[in-house]
């Protein structure tokens, strides 16, 4: 563990009885960056958040959280770490102002002026009960009670989930202003991939339980591809034989490919088209997000692609 990261996991692994809900996940998260975590449901996100803030014991391996083992974290680590959780639970009887009161009551380095831009943004009322609040108005108040103590490392599980677009565009302008200016840390999940690609330096990809992706976004775009070969190629022929491939999309007058960038993979799909034009464009996130989630029998991980490359 180095100060270059806010989190590390070695080998995380977590079994619920005789399901696997994470395997051997080792990934280092960087401080000073916000990194998203995608996955489809049931893929593991929820339980790696757990097991980060020591809320469950992990079956196997290990977790550094801000340099301490997430397992034994100590009162001061906690309180440098906040958290939004998924629905953002609330305790409905109490009002904003007694909820700000209860915050601050423990909270040294709480931010009485961050906490009032921040509810003022959302349009909450002090008054306002918990219980009364829209589902946008929760999101804002559990990420103000989570931004006001100043915290260095943000953990959000899900926090845009059901917002709609006027919410989830204030979420997002809450989470650049915890992090560009005073240097934070955000490590969150997300399904909103459009909102992720705006905000989100480093991605992390979780495909049933198995960690697939944790790069740098800019890393990402630049080692996956897509591919559209401009004619239709009749069903024997092999798709799966592409190199690195992630997602093939048959369509009447086009083949669509995603794939990892590989010397061989133009040269394959000319072959696979009898010399058919093939065109190589940017992948969006969502192209790759897709192509790595989607039910398929090929399942190639940049993260073995990269190897050699991180440990030079």
């Amino acid at each position: 563990m180095t100060d270059a990261f806010a989190i590390q996991t070695f080998e995380l692994t977590k079994y619920y009885a005789s399901t696997c809900a994470l395997e051997q996940v080792s990934m280092a998260v960087p401080q000073g960056k916000v990194t998203a975590l995608l996955g489809r449901n049931g893929s593991g996100k929820s339980t790696l958040i757990s097991l980060l803030l020591g809320l469950i014991e992990p079956t196997r391996g290990s977790a550094r959280v801000l340099g301490e083992d997430s397992g034994r974290l100590s009162p001061r680590t906690r309180g440098r770490i906040g958290f939004v959780g998924e629905g953002h639970p609330l305790p409905g009887f109490m009002r904003v102002r007694d909820l700000r009161g209860f915050q601050a009551s423990f909270q040294p380095r709480w931010d009485d002026s961050l906490f009032a831009t921040l509810i003022e943004h959302f349009g909450l009322l002090e008054r306002s009960k918990a219980s009364s609040l829209s589902r946008g108005q929760k999101a804002g108040l559990a990420m103000a009670l989570a931004m006001a103590p100043r915290p260095e490392l943000l953990i959000m599980d899900d926090p845009a989930l059901g917002l709609d677009p006027v919410a989830r565009r204030t979420l997002l302008e809450a989470m650049i202003l915890n992090t560009r200016d005073a240097g934070n840390t955000i490590f969150f999940s997300s399904h909103e991939l459009t909102d992720v690609e705006r905000v989100a330096d480093q991605i992390a990809i979780l495909d049933r339980s198995v960690l697939r992706v944790c790069c740098s976004l800019e890393m990402l775009r630049a080692r996956v591809r897509r591919f559209e070969v401009h004619v239709a190629l009749p069903r024997e022929v092999d798709l799966a034989s592409i190199p690195g491939l992630l997602q093939a999309r048959r369509l009447p007058e086009r083949i669509e490919i995603t794939a990892l960038k590989h010397p061989g993979t133009l040269n394959r799909l000319s072959t696979l088209s009898g010399g058919a034009e093939v065109e190589e464009l940017p992948a969006s996130l969502e192209d790759i997000a897709v192509g790595y989630l989607t039910e398929s029998k090929n399942r190639v991980s940049l993260l073995a692609a990269t190897a050699a490359e991180v440990t030079q």
